[in-house]
């Protein structure tokens, strides 16, 4: 009853030239947009909840995914999803099967410069930005925030509520602000 699929995000990726594999599915209305100069790809059997009551949760908006400025989104096979944002200026890769809870940030730049002057001078330039790896089978709980230059390896689990910055290996439980680890998770459950 929730669950209402909509066909429309394929035909708005479609005129923007942006690659999505087979078995998609949206649930709601995702903002999903690239400048000349970006790519969005979208593997297959990725799945993106965007309207209020496709996760009971709670989510806040509708899913936002933008690529500008030369920035690179990949989402590969599996990736499912929840009222994210996510931004890239540089690249954003997510690995098979991760799972992102609802409300999740992920920006690979900040959006003003740092320097109070440059600021003032140009607010939309001088900005840094690095990319961001997230590895298969990640677990991201939800409202959780990764900024620039993140890498999360295979089967992380990231706690909800959790500021993500750093690099993190394989099996890392992730929790807090800052995120630090607090165990790891030995084995290793990657799908092939």
């Amino acid at each position: 009853m929730f669950k209402v699929r909509t066909p429309i995000p394929k035909l708005f990726m479609k005129l923007q030239g942006i690659k999505y594999g087979k078995k998609c599915e949206f649930y709601g209305l995702p903002v999903i947009l690239r400048t000349r100069d970006s790519e969005i790809s979208l593997g297959n059997g990725v799945v993106i909840k965007s309207g209020f009551l496709s996760n009971l949760i709670g989510l806040y908006q509708r899913s936002i995914i933008f690529a500008r400025a030369g920035g690179s989104i990949i989402l590969e096979d599996d990736v499912r999803m929840s009222g994210i944002t996510i931004y890239a200026r540089n690249l954003i890769h997510i690995g098979k099967h991760t799972n992102i809870g609802g409300n999740t940030k992920i920006f690979d730049h900040d959006f003003h410069p740092i320097d109070p002057n440059e600021r003032l001078e140009h607010p939309d330039a001088g900005m840094s930005s690095k990319k961001i790896s997230i590895g298969e089978n990640v677990f991201i709980g939800c409202n959780v925030i990764i900024l620039k230059g993140t890498e999360l390896g295979d089967n992380c689990v990231v706690g909800a509520g959790s500021v993500v910055s750093g690099k993190f290996a394989n099996g890392s439980v992730i929790v807090g602000n800052p995120a630090r680890v607090i165990k790891i998770i030995e084995g290793d459950c990657l799908k092939t």
